[in-house]
């Protein structure tokens, strides 16, 4: 019974995927963050319940890692896709373009079998495009900038560089859990502030995502020089 409710709590993303596309269609933007912030912090804390609850032993027929994919690309993707057509992010004639640049480059990276390596890496730019789509909005970019990034982003989820799983790579897991843990609750006021974020929380949370990217590019490197030292 409890491997099953560890499941349920995994497939509950689900259901804010569709509770934040409604509000996406409904321009309700906070709304729509917030049911992705929550799900958020379940896709960040399913995998160590289910580990502590054996999941895999008791349910060894039914694929939670499968489910968690499904609901990954729901909220990581498709519904930030939802709102650069709905805020029109983009300049309007890229609309398409860019979206599809998102949802096929991401289920391209889902779908790899090196997506999460064995020492616990993500291969290529891991998808985070609700953090993308949310910085834009609160940064208000200008819409031909917002494009670039985006079809950038895409372009790196093809290029095979390790980025940090911040729940599971071992090398500064501790730090960058507290700096994510930090980090999150400086979203949730935001989401709390929001469309009338103040400068300080804004430009403060961005100090774990250039930590984050910064980490992530200095273990690559350090991985690349290994592998030629030792060739």
């Amino acid at each position: 019974m409890t491997a099953w409710l560890a499941h349920l709590y995994t497939a509950s993303g689900a259901v804010f995927a569709f509770l934040a596309a409604l509000a996406v269609i409904e321009f309700d933007y906070r709304a729509a963050f917030f049911w992705l912030f929550l799900q958020v912090i379940v896709d960040g804390t399913d995998g160590a319940l289910a580990r502590a609850l054996r999941v895999s032993e008791r349910l060894p027929w039914f694929n939670g890692a499968k489910l968690d994919d499904i609901i990954d690309y729901l909220t990581y993707v498709f519904v930030p896709a939802l709102f650069v057509w709905r805020a029109i992010l983009v300049p309007e004639t890229w609309i398409v373009y860019v979206t599809s640049a998102m949802l096929l480059s991401s289920a391209y990276g889902f779908n790899r079998d090196d997506a999460k390596t064995e020492d616990y890496f993500f291969t290529g730019f891991p998808s985070y495009w609700n953090i993308v789509v949310f910085y834009m909005m609160v940064l208000r970019l200008p819409d031909t900038v917002n494009g670039v990034i985006l079809l950038a982003l895409a372009v790196m989820v093809f290029v095979p560089l390790r980025y940090v799983y911040p729940s599971r790579t071992p090398v500064m897991r501790v730090p960058t859990n507290v700096m994510a843990a930090i980090w999150g609750v400086l979203i949730g006021l935001m989401l709390w502030q929001y469309p009338a974020i103040s400068q300080p929380v804004l430009y403060g949370s961005l100090v774990f995502p250039v930590y984050y990217f910064g980490l992530s590019f200095i273990l690559q490197l350090k991985t690349t020089k290994a592998t030629k030292s030792g060739t």
